[in-house]
């Protein structure tokens, strides 16, 4: 088996990180599309005005992360073809970091909204900070802990910090 060279590595990494930014988009965007409906629906008259805070917070959180894991598609028109894939990939994780921090607000924000319309806001601040919690498992601890498991058994540096970081 061939050992891959810098470019093919970075072209690597640079699919890599669009594949998981098409899944991200998706999420984001399905989440957004629900929230610009929102105050169109007829019970959106009888949300007090914490919850309308709460609504402008998911949106605009929904914006942001969206901007972000979309970004780096114009990231890459603007550099298309000029052998810069190394600043588009640490562009791109970047982008991709801010994107899911962001989505992670407009999520628990998002429960925090529909729950607290639907129960009492005791509960909802619950299910809204158990929400929070759920994500972060998810999309910190458990990645994060990985991180060092079966150093010996690797041969694949996609996931090198220096090549998404540049340090």
């Amino acid at each position: 088996m061939s050992k891959e060279s810098e470019k093919q590595r970075w072209q690597r990494n640079f699919a890599d990180l669009l594949q998981e930014l098409r899944v991200a988009q998706t999420g984001v965007q399905i989440l957004f599309a629900f929230l610009l409906t929102l105050p169109f629906s007829n019970g959106f008259t009888r949300t007090t005005e914490f919850q309308r805070d709460v609504y402008i917070l998911a949106l605009l959180t929904a914006a942001a992360s969206a901007a972000m894991i979309i970004s780096p598609v114009a990231f890459h028109r603007a550099l298309f073809r000029q052998g810069r894939k190394p600043e588009l990939v640490r562009f791109a994780h970047r982008m991709a970091t801010g994107g899911l921090f962001f989505m992670l607000i407009a999520m628990v924000s998002s429960v925090l909204l529909v729950s607290d319309f639907v129960l009492d806001r005791p509960i909802a601040f619950l299910l809204s900070a158990l929400t929070g919690v759920w994500f972060l498992l998810f999309w910190a601890v458990l990645p994060f802990s990985r991180r060092n498991w079966g150093d010996d058994d690797i041969d694949d540096d996609d996931d090198d910090p220096q090549m998404l970081t540049g340090d």
